[in-house]
């Protein structure tokens, strides 16, 4: 029963970090502004259009 205990700890350590991980992206996502996320999608669009061809 013991190791059952030790797996259901990191599956929770598990989801716990994933949650942190996610936090922080979209905090970071967060802090453009819709100038800055057009103008990032307009630089992404140009490279994959010069990669493509």
């Amino acid at each position: 029963m013991k190791l059952w205990k030790v797996i259901g700890l990191a599956a929770f350590a598990g989801v716990a970090a994933s949650g942190v991980v996610v936090a922080r992206n979209q905090r970071r996502r967060a802090a453009y502004t819709p100038d800055q996320v057009r103008e990032r999608l307009h630089e992404r669009l140009a490279e994959a259009s010069r990669n493509s061809g």
